[in-house]
């Protein structure tokens, strides 16, 4: 494995774990060269048989990366890390793998990403649920802030009874 920062072929795992069920090793590099730490994700070829069925009933095949990305343009300049991005993805991943082996629908697909993105930050999930459930006004964008904020207002409460 080549170090991103200074390309060296040169390091040692530190860490590894499992994750997504089992499906994916996540491991924590140190470069021997450089000494800086770097992540990697190791990945059957098994979990790339996974399609999703789209809105119009065609099928693709599952992109870890597309919803990498999503996230990405729903959390810009909001106060999420990179690593709390690739949780949210794993996460939803684990959900889908749990339930389906070869097809998802889109809809449970983008349902799983809103859960954990909704616990994580409010604004990176309306703007998420905006583009993924295509609002036709601003009614409907209101009423889904609305019960985010009343979610959000609901839980505070529930800390200080808990106090």
């Amino acid at each position: 494995m080549r170090c991103p920062f200074c390309k060296e072929d040169n390091d040692k795992v530190v860490d590894s774990r499992s994750s997504d069920s089992g499906r994916v090793i996540r491991r924590r590099r140190q470069c021997l060269a450089c000494e800086r730490r770097f992540t990697t994700y190791e990945k059957t070829s098994e979990s790339f048989k996974l399609h999703v069925v789209k809105k119009d009933k065609s099928r693709v095949p599952y992109d870890r990366e597309k919803v990498i990305i999503g996230l990405q343009k729903a959390c810009y300049k909001r106060p999420v890390s990179a690593e709390e991005i690739q949780l949210v993805a794993d996460k939803a991943e684990e959900d889908v793998f749990r339930r389906f082996d070869k097809e998802v629908t889109s809809a449970f697909l983008g349902e799983c990403i809103m859960k954990h993105l909704r616990d994580l930050d409010k604004v990176a999930y309306i703007r998420f649920a905006s583009v993924y459930r295509e609002f036709q006004d601003a009614g409907e964008l209101l009423d889904e802030v609305t019960k985010a904020i009343h979610d959000t207002e609901s839980a505070e409460q529930l800390k200080l009874f808990d106090q």
